[in-house]
């Protein structure tokens, strides 16, 4: 079994920073992918940012430049450092890992509780 519990979320005002960080628990052999998602109300979940073992990144083309996704493999946890954030930016954050579970053949998906970020003056 393994947790995903995420923190960091909160209001800020326009051109604030916020760090989202997403730490993994339980019997864990190794992770794939780690990612940050998001949803506002009334849209689909979308992707902001991921990262894969190798170090590869990919962002959504709003948060370039403004967003960056790291990670600390010693404590499974990823981070989502937020700059120059916009009342757009307000959603629903959550984080998502393929982990490949001890005495399991293959990635399975884990998904955080999500965390509330909420962008305005």
């Amino acid at each position: 079994q393994v947790q995903l519990v995420e923190s960091g979320g909160g209001l800020v005002q326009p051109g604030g920073s916020l760090r989202l960080s997403c730490a993994a628990s339980g019997s864990i052999f190794s992770i794939l992918v780690m990612g940050w998602y998001r949803q506002a109300p009334g849209k689909q979940r979308e992707l902001v940012a991921g990262l894969t073992s190798g170090g590869s990144t990919n962002y959504a083309d709003s948060v370039k430049g403004r967003f960056t996704i790291s990670r600390d493999n010693a404590k499974n946890t990823v981070y989502l450092q937020m700059n120059s954030l916009k009342p757009e930016d307000t959603a629903a954050y959550y984080c998502q890992m393929m982990v490949v579970p001890k005495g399991v053949v293959g990635g399975v998906d884990y998904w955080g509780q999500g965390t509330q970020v909420t962008v305005s003056s």
